[in-house]
């Protein structure tokens, strides 16, 4: 189970994935405010991390990992779709962020290759968690 202090970390680190290109766009608030809702974070809590990023911290389950991973595929899709324009900036930005959670640099390509082939390049959450298992064992 992710603590609170984690569930923090997760949402502040979404946000700065999404700021990357420096500004939070209606979508993507929208999309950072449910994933709040999910991890039981009040909006006060999430406005006050969209001007005061908590520090960073490593999740110890891979699976919370893979879970997370797969919440920054969505959000680099809702970018790129309110943005149609070359996107590489995100796949490297979420390579990134996908090592620094300690994914496997195997297990991120094949999803970042994947992607490409699924329908809004939405890599289904089954297929995504089959691609880290069989990377993990």
């Amino acid at each position: 189970m992710v603590n609170r202090v984690e569930k923090l970390s997760l949402l502040s680190e979404m946000i700065a994935f999404a700021k990357y290109d420096k500004e939070i766009k209606r979508i993507e608030y929208n999309f950072l405010l449910g994933v709040a809702k999910q991890l039981d974070i009040c909006r006060e809590d999430f406005e006050y991390l969209l001007e005061n990023p908590v520090t960073y911290t490593h999740l110890k389950s891979h699976s919370e990992r893979i879970v997370q991973f797969h919440r920054l595929v969505l959000l680099m899709n809702i970018e790129q779709e309110s943005n149609e324009e070359n996107n590489s900036p995100g796949v490297i930005k979420l390579y990134n962020f996908g090592l620094r959670m300690g994914l496997s640099h195997e297990s991120i390509t094949k999803v970042l290759y994947l992607m490409e082939s699924f329908p809004n390049k939405i890599v289904p959450p089954d297929v995504l968690i089959d691609i880290f298992k069989t990377q993990y064992n």
